[in-house]
C-alpha cells in the first residue's frame, strides 16, 4: 500500500527542483555544457546529489527541462479566436518577441550552438522541446484561419515558418553575434506589425479579394 506525498512535501520537491533548474541554468551559461557536473549543480542548488539524481538522472534530461522551462510562457497557451486574422497574428507574434527576448535565451541558444559538434542531443532538445511546439501552435491557428474562411493558404507550415521568420531575424538572432543589438518596445512592436501586414497580404482572403 502507498501513500500519496502530502502537501507539504510536494511543495518541497517543487522548491528543490526550482533551485536546481535556477543552479544548472547559471552554471550553463557562466561555463558551458560540459564543464558543468551534475555535482557543481547539486552543491550549487544546496540539495544533496541523490535528491537532484531522483529528479533528474542525467545532464541530458536536465537540460531538457530547462528548455522546456525557458519555452514555456508561465500561461495557459490559448489559440487566439478565428475570424480576425490582424487580432490573433499580433497577439501571437507579441507571445513569440517575449519569449525571444527573456533574459538567457540568446545565451542557452549559444550554449547549444558551441557544445553541438560534441552534444547533437542539445539541438534536438531545444528543438524538439523549445522551437516545434510553438511553431506547432503558430501552425494550427493557421490552419483554424484557413477552415475558417480568412486565409488562402495551401502550406501552413510554410507560413508559420515565414511568419515566426520576419520576427526572429531581426529580434532574436543579430543578437548571437551582437549582444548589444538595440531593442526596445516601439521597435519590437513595430517588427510584429510590419510581419502581421506582409501575412494578410499575402494570405489574407480579403485582400486577395479586394485585388481580384
Amino acid at each position: 500500500m502507498t501513500s500519496e506525498p502530502s502537501a507539504y512535501h510536494q511543495r518541497v520537491a517543487e522548491q528543490k527542483r526550482a533551485a536546481i533548474l535556477a543552479a544548472a541554468t547559471r552554471l550553463f551559461l557562466d561555463s558551458g555544457y560540459d564543464r558543468t557536473s551534475l555535482a557543481k549543480i547539486a552543491e550549487a542548488a544546496e540539495v544533496s546529489k541523490a535528491t537532484l539524481f531522483r529528479q533528474f538522472p542525467t545532464k541530458a534530461a536536465l537540460f531538457d527541462a530547462i528548455v522546456t522551462a525557458s519555452w514555456d510562457s508561465g500561461e495557459d497557451e490559448v489559440r487566439p479566436p478565428t475570424g480576425d486574422l490582424r487580432v490573433g497574428l499580433t497577439a501571437i507574434g507579441r507571445r513569440y518577441v517575449d519569449l525571444l527576448t527573456r533574459p538567457g535565451m540568446a545565451d542557452l541558444f549559444r550554449i547549444v550552438i558551441a557544445e553541438l559538434p560534441r552534444f547533437p542531443e542539445l539541438g534536438e532538445t531545444q528543438f524538439n522541446r523549445g522551437k516545434m511546439p510553438y511553431f506547432e501552435s503558430v501552425r494550427g491557428y493557421l490552419e483554424a484561419e484557413r477552415d475558417a474562411g480568412t486565409i488562402a493558404v495551401d502550406d501552413p507550415d510554410m507560413a508559420a515558418t515565414q511568419f515566426l521568420g520576419m520576427i526572429s531575424n531581426y529580434v532574436f538572432w543579430p543578437r548571437m553575434l551582437l549582444p548589444r543589438w538595440p531593442l526596445d518596445d516601439a521597435t519590437n512592436e513595430r517588427v510584429v506589425t510590419e510581419a502581421v501586414r506582409t501575412m494578410e497580404a499575402r494570405y489574407g482572403t480579403a485582400a486577395q479579394a479586394a485585388e481580384g
